[in-house]
């Protein structure tokens, strides 16, 4: 059903001392989001796909026959998500995803969600404690104080082919060449935006996964994070 942002605010944006979090940012098709799950899974911890909620929210534009480069269609999308859809393969579409670039550009839809997002992160559902969360500014404007931060990212050819691979999956048939020229684009669009642009903290750990398989990029994130989460874990009070 469709949850109007404000509706699930409420427990301030403060992140709670106990909170270990795990901040996964980097380009479109890199397997940030394969990665950032295996995380959430190995340590129980709660995971959020950041950006399935500008795709919902663009989902929501395009369904409302909107607009998602105006700001009053595009924060009304925000504001009628529905959860429903979260992992529905019509949000999972590159026109989809143009939208959610169009749409997560746009001020006021990032100022809708990031409470949304911060309370997550320091209220993980289930009790559990800590959480993984996955897009293009965790580590840099959600949560700048994280536990561990990767920036994952993956020659652009690389990152065609394994859209190329995920959309024939759901039996949508596209060209490579036109793929790599969309995301091409998207980089560029999310690199250069005046607002949470796509950048690589200072402190985030960067993967390449250009020639990783999904086993191998695993361990390698795995590597790249596990002293820093189970020192917090160790550390986190108990009680």
């Amino acid at each position: 059903m469709e949850r109007p942002i404000e509706k699930i605010r409420g427990y301030g944006s403060a992140m709670s001392p106990q909170s270990i979090v795990i901040a996964v940012d980097g380009t479109a098709a890199s397997g940030k989001g394969t990665l950032a799950k295996k995380l959430a899974q190995h340590f129980g911890f709660a995971h959020l796909d950041s950006g399935a909620l500008y795709r919902l929210a663009a989902y929501s534009v395009l369904e409302a026959k909107g607009d998602p480069k105006n700001e009053a269609d595009a924060l009304r999308g925000a504001q009628t998500i529905d959860f429903n859809l979260a992992g529905d393969a019509r949000i999972r579409t590159d026109f989809i995803g143009q939208a959610a670039s169009f749409v997560a550009a746009i001020p006021a839809v990032r100022a809708a969600l990031l409470d949304f997002q911060r309370n997550f992160l320091a209220h993980p559902p289930g009790g559990s404690p800590g959480a993984v969360m996955d897009g293009r500014d965790i580590g840099t404007v959600i949560c700048p104080g994280a536990t561990a931060k990767l920036y994952v990212d993956a020659r652009p050819d690389v990152r065609a082919r394994r859209r190329w691979t995920e959309l024939k999956a759901m039996g949508i048939r596209r060209g490579e060449g036109d793929l790599l020229k969309e995301l091409n684009a998207r980089d560029a669009a999310d690199k250069s935006r005046p607002v949470s642009p796509l950048v690589q903290a200072p402190d985030a750990a960067l993967l390449d996964t250009s020639d990783l398989g999904i086993d191998a990029a695993f361990a390698a994130a795995l590597a790249l994070v596990s002293a820093k989460v189970e020192s917090a874990l160790k550390d986190r009070p108990r009680g």
